[in-house]
């Protein structure tokens, strides 16, 4: 029986095999021993936190996997996490210090070159620091494990202004739309809502390449696109929130963390808010994570990098299956 090259672009071979080669299962080995070693020099500890949790995110934009948990007579609805953040935040609470997780992650409705549901995520958290000093310690890191130039750094509203010519922020809704349009975005036909027209419209820029291996850092995000970002000293419309760019692979995500749990709150709601409006399913507020922001989490910043894209990017290759062994279509 063989496996034929299907709607993912998936290899042909026989049915059973892995989608990896040994020299990219060698690669990968490799990459994961250097991030550790990067993190051990620097003093951050390595930590792990559940798979599976009572709780989930609840932005609209991620859709999470849901089982029902049963045990005698108590039963539960528990997710697969979508990142570790909201348990990293509660050992933070408790007085971790500096520390980083390599962990699985999982998404509904995201496959296709770049996405598997199941993928590999790095995550680290840093007291005390901003997101400008997290951006200085990830160019860092991407120069000793992907050996890159060092990185350019741009802000949100003038990459929006470089390319499309069209303030963010302030631009008429109906601008975006007729821009949407022109750009044949036939997806954002009919879209009235701002924040998923500024997604469709970024997608175009970050699928642009330069060729150049120089990481591109994206930063001051809208406010309403980051729910656990703080918001600007000195523009409430912004917020201290940053993606990482490579070859046009948005690599990480990472903000300069939110810590009043009464705000927190108030945007869980507004999240809440928007699932009830589009018919998405409701996803309760995680609690423990409110409670941990009411003792305190430290001044911290915190990013979330994509493993599985950081060795696409480092073998120059175009496909997460050729990164991933077992791609959910044969998993």
């Amino acid at each position: 029986m063989s496996r034929e090259l299907n709607d993912a672009g998936l290899q042909a071979g026989p049915w059973w095999q892995p989608t990896t080669t040994q020299a990219q299962r060698v690669a990968r080995a490799k990459l994961l021993a250097d991030i550790r070693r990067f993190f051990a020099e620097r003093g951050v500890l390595e930590v792990e936190t559940p798979i599976l949790s009572q709780h989930t995110v609840t932005d609209i934009h991620i859709d999470s996997f849901e089982t029902l948990y049963s045990y005698g007579q108590y039963s539960e609805t528990y997710y697969l996490q979508t990142s570790p953040e909201y348990p990293m935040k509660r050992l933070l609470a408790a007085g971790s210090g500096a520390i980083y997780q390599i962990s699985k992650a999982f998404r509904k409705d995201e496959s296709g070159a770049k996405h598997n549901p199941e993928f590999s995520l790095l995550e680290w958290y840093r007291p005390e620091w901003n997101h400008h000093q997290l951006m200085d310690e990830i160019d860092i890191f991407l120069q000793t494990l992907l050996e890159t130039l060092p990185a350019e750094r741009i802000t949100y509203k003038q990459l929006f202004i470089n390319y499309f010519a069209v303030d963010p922020f302030s631009g008429p809704l109906e601008e975006l739309q007729h821009l949407a349009a022109q750009k044949g975005l036939a997806e954002a036909d009919g879209i009235d809502d701002r924040d998923t027209l500024l997604q469709f419209l970024m997608g175009l820029i970050t699928d642009l390449d330069n060729g150049e291996n120089k990481p591109l850092f994206v930063f001051d995000f809208p406010a309403s696109q980051a729910a656990l970002a703080r918001l600007s000293a000195d523009d409430s419309q912004v917020a201290e929130r940053f993606e990482v760019y490579i070859r046009g692979i948005e690599l990480a995500n990472g903000f300069h963390e939110l810590l009043d749990s009464q705000e927190q709150r108030h945007r869980f709601k507004k999240d809440q808010d928007k699932r009830l409006k589009r018919g998405a399913p409701p996803i309760s507020m995680d609690e423990r994570l409110l409670a941990a922001l009411e003792i305190g989490l430290p001044p911290c910043a915190g990013v979330a990098l994509g493993v599985d894209r950081l060795l696409m990017i480092k073998l120059s290759l175009d496909r997460i299956d050729q990164v991933i062994n077992f791609p959910w279509k044969i998993a």
